[in-house]
């Protein structure tokens, strides 16, 4: 196994999957990882709502997101046909909701590469999921009363790799 650190450094958004199925196994482990993540004031208010790449609801997600953004024959789904996407809702009245479901994504993308899957944390359904069709794809997808959308993952067996991204620390930070 790996540490944390070598997870960090190799770990980038997959865009091309297999169609190899995650096993229970390491969907609950990437579920865990999810809920194991620190919340403000222990509210553990995250609620994951797990999704198989082929449910027609996808694909109402994608038609909404492209309706939005004016956007049409796309080579890809917004999840690159990820056998698994995990959809992060949160209290809307809680003010660090959207920093806690980050958190809790960046855990299980870190599992992820620990477990060898590739993951894709995913933004780009904002829009639709809060917009006119809010209410509508909220009970579709079982979200908890009062919870809204806040961000997403897709996970799968990689079909590409790509290098993690560089940076320039010079440029980033600034010591006082």
């Amino acid at each position: 196994m790996s540490n944390v650190i070598d997870a960090i450094k190799k770990r980038s958004s997959t865009r091309g999957y297999t169609t190899e199925a995650l096993t229970e196994t390491e969907l609950k482990t990437l579920l865990h990882a999810g809920l194991q993540a620190p919340t403000a004031a222990n509210r553990q208010e995250i609620h994951f709502t797990v999704i198989k790449g082929d449910h027609p609801l996808l694909a109402e997600l994608e038609a909404e997101k492209n309706r939005l953004r004016d956007l049409t024959n796309l080579e890809h789904n917004f999840y690159y046909e990820a056998p698994v996407v995990i959809l992060l809702s949160a209290d809307s009245s809680f003010r660090w909701s959207a920093v806690d479901a980050g958190i809790a994504v960046e855990n299980m993308a870190l599992a992820a590469e620990e477990l060898g899957l590739g993951s894709l944390i995913i933004g780009c359904i904002y829009d639709a999921l809060r917009g006119e069709k809010k209410e509508y794809f909220s009970k579709a997808l079982h979200f908890p009363d009062d919870y809204q959308y806040e961000i997403a993952i897709a996970f799968g067996h990689k079909a590409v790799t790509k290098e993690p991204h560089t940076y320039d620390a010079d440029a980033q930070i600034t010591y006082l």
